[in-house]
């Protein structure tokens, strides 16, 4: 399969970007380059937007984050439009007094946060990107609000002599948010009458045609006026088109289409309006169409953003499809867009490839929708953590629409990404807790009122059944996201969730170590229990096996593959619990599990030292995992992935929240066990014996 980087070069190769003239018009984002589309060599006479470059995956160019952040210290860019203020109120949960004038209740601010919103937010997260040169640029009033959404990005070395103050009646943009726990309240706007005059807006204009001439990417970023129909567009049109070698990205919520030489940046409903579609239900291929269209219409790049699904960018140089990204913890997508345009611009501006540009946009979108209860920005240290090739998100409509499902035929073997092994393999690493043993079947059972306990400490007898039903929910997809992952890992996100809803104070909070402790001896109860039913001859190994698991571990064996088990629980125990079930001597290759060490992730390394010592290629392994951990990995290497969607209770049989995390994760096919083993043994090329 081709990477995003091998299309784009192969796409370069095929197309010299000739023009009529027989003259070269390939176009990038750099200064005094204009942006517009380029003449296609495979449809002479028309202009190329159709080439498109699908997700990234384990091929893709390792080096392209770090040398783009490394070049943007170089970067110049403007932002004009509404500066607005985000102001959270975190409300005290305890009653307030009642007031003696109203009667009424009151109630009491434990704590408040401010950040900047709107075109704010957008200079906020230049300057977090690092890009040496922003101007801002817009109106804010005389009131206090203003001075400190100044120093809100004076303390991040913006400038602001383009923050201009409006005359007495303007009232600084703010979106007050009262927030009780983890719920936002009914939010408070200011500043939605203002209203601008030739004679406030020409100061406004003036450092905006300074700035671009200096810049050579603008953002135009119109959040709350709906009043710049009739004054603020058309001054703006009329500078653009002064501005020729400059790009513009217009990210405007009442006017997108008002800007015919601007490139754009909309959510995909806000493209599918413009459009006059609908916005219901739009497919990876509607959004890529969609945002073509558009950039043909402007000839200009257009960015399309999706949510969790991530994005499209279309430009001269073709369409660009990157995927959402999994993050744990709860996500707040409050300030994501203003982050991808940013992000976008500032690549841009330095001359990015359109698909490091558009990856950038959505690592930084990712980031910040991990940042709770404030706008939020992304750091070059943050976007460096998060890597060149995180864990992306998967085919995501086919993962949670079962019916969608295509199958091997005469089997139930689900075919989601149509690859299949092309050399032989010679290596298999499998998981160990619902892949092939169900001796720890339950164990969400055990930590999910674990985790609750912790997180509601004191409240934990008279919590409310709203709180109670929304942390419950809250406790379960951390629970979902994490399945694979070592247990001290999860503990750590416990650790964070305790400390996030604040009702447990720091000196009676516990460390991974102590909450992990806590987990394991109750879960070790059970394991310990079914081990002695073993032992007794009550049950027999193969009562604790998904069906056909050992099976399968012999057939591999017998034909010369070197099979590993790596685990997230303890190596100890992983290595007992093998042995009780009678196939540890299979695992030639080595039992590996959780070491005690968070920077230690038992199925990153064994794949690594595999390939490593081994000197193989990622064609020569297959991976077997019901978790997304082990899939992930395995895709990032280029393994064959095979996702075990299997039913623990049953021991047979599909599990379908497993089959929605196993394809999310980028599994190359699903099975529910190992039942069909001949099927599965052909599919994967395996010698007949």
């Amino acid at each position: 399969m081709q990477s995003p980087k091998e299309a784009k070069a192969a796409h370069d190769a095929r197309n010299s970007d000739v023009g009529d003239d027989g003259k070269s018009t390939q176009s990038s984002a750099v200064p005094g380059n204009d942006f517009r589309r380029t003449a296609c060599a495979r449809r002479p006479g028309s202009f190329c937007w159709g080439c498109v470059v699908h997700s990234p995956d384990h091929s893709a160019d390792s080096t392209w984050l770090g040398q783009l952040l490394e070049r943007l210290p170089s970067a110049r860019v403007a932002v004009f439009g509404d500066l607005c203020l985000d102001a959270y109120w975190l409300l005290d949960e305890t009653p307030g007094e009642t007031s003696l004038e109203t009667g009424r209740p009151t109630r009491r601010v434990a704590g408040q946060r401010y950040s900047p919103g709107g075109a704010g937010n957008v200079a906020a997260n230049l300057a977090a990107l690092g890009v040496g040169h922003v101007e801002v640029i817009g109106q804010i009033g005389p009131d206090l609000f203003g001075d400190e959404l100044v120093r809100q990005f004076a303390v991040r070395g913006l400038p602001t002599h383009g923050v201009l103050r409006g005359p007495a009646d303007w009232q600084t943009l703010v979106y007050a948010k009262p927030c009780q726990g983890a719920a936002e309240l009914d939010r408070l706007d200011f500043g939605g009458g203002n209203r601008f005059s030739a004679d406030t807006l020409r100061p406004l204009l003036d450092r905006l045609e300074q700035a671009a001439a200096t810049c050579p990417v603008v953002v135009i970023n119109q959040q709350v006026r709906a009043d710049w129909a009739d004054l603020v567009v058309p001054a703006l049109n009329a500078l653009i088109s002064r501005h020729p070698r400059t790009l513009f990205i217009i990210d405007s919520r009442d006017h997108p289409g008002a800007f015919p030489a601007g490139a754009l940046k909309l959510n995909s409903g806000e493209a599918a309006r413009l459009l006059g579609e609908r916005p219901d239900d739009l497919t990876t291929d509607d959004a890529l169409r969609l945002a073509a269209t558009l950039a043909a219409r402007q000839n200009r790049p257009v960015m399309v953003t999706r949510g969790e699904h991530g994005l499209v960018l279309a430009t001269a140089e073709g369409q660009f499809d990157v995927p959402g990204i999994e993050l744990p913890g709860a996500a707040d997508p409050v300030g994501a867009g203003d982050a991808a345009l940013a992000a976008l611009a500032a690549a841009l501006a330095v001359g990015a490839a359109p698909l490091d540009a558009a990856m950038l946009a959505n690592h930084a979108a990712a980031i910040t929708t991990r940042q709770l209860k404030t706008t939020g920005t992304a750091t070059p240290a943050q976007l460096r953590a998060l890597g060149p090739a995180p864990d992306y998100v998967h085919w995501p409509r086919l993962a949670a629409q079962p019916r969608r499902a295509h199958y091997q035929p005469g089997t139930s073997i689900e075919i989601v990404t149509g690859r299949r092994p092309t050399t032989r393999l010679r290596h298999a690493i499998f998981d160990h807790d619902g892949t092939v043993s169900t001796l720890r079947q339950g164990w969400e059972a055990i930590m999910e009122p674990m985790m609750l306990k912790a997180i509601l400490g004191p409240r934990a007898l008279d919590c409310d059944d709203a709180t109670l039903a929304r942390l419950t929910a809250t406790v379960r997809a951390f629970i979902d996201r994490t399945t694979g992952i070592q247990t001290l890992a999860q503990m750590k996100g416990l650790v964070d969730l305790v400390r996030e809803h604040g009702w447990v104070a720091s000196a009676d909070m516990l460390d991974e170590h102590g909450y992990k402790a806590i987990f394991n001896e109750e879960l070790l109860t059970l394991v310990r229990a079914r081990q002695a039913q073993l032992a007794r001859g009550d049950l027999a190994p193969v009562d604790w096996q998904i069906k056909n698991a050992r099976p399968l571990l012999e057939r591999l064996h017998a034909a010369g593959v070197t099979l590993h088990l790596a685990s997230g629980t303890d190596e100890a125990d992983v290595i007992a619990e093998a042995r009780a079930l009678g196939y540890a001597g299979l695992f030639t290759g080595g039992i590996h599990g959780s070491v005690g060490d968070l920077q230690v992730e038992a199925k990153r390394v064994v794949l690594e030292r595999i390939m490593r010592t081994g000197g193989l290629g990622g064609g020569e392994l297959v991976v077997f995992g019901d978790g997304p951990v082990e899939i992930r990995e395995g895709r990032r290497h280029g393994a064959f992935t095979v996702g075990v969607a299997s039913d623990e209770v049953r021991r047979h049989g599909l599990d379908l929240r497993k089959r929605t995390r196993l394809i999310r994760a980028g599994a190359d096919i699903v099975v529910p066990d190992f039942s069909q083993l001949d099927a599965l043994w052909s599919y994967l090329d395996l010698p007949v014996s």
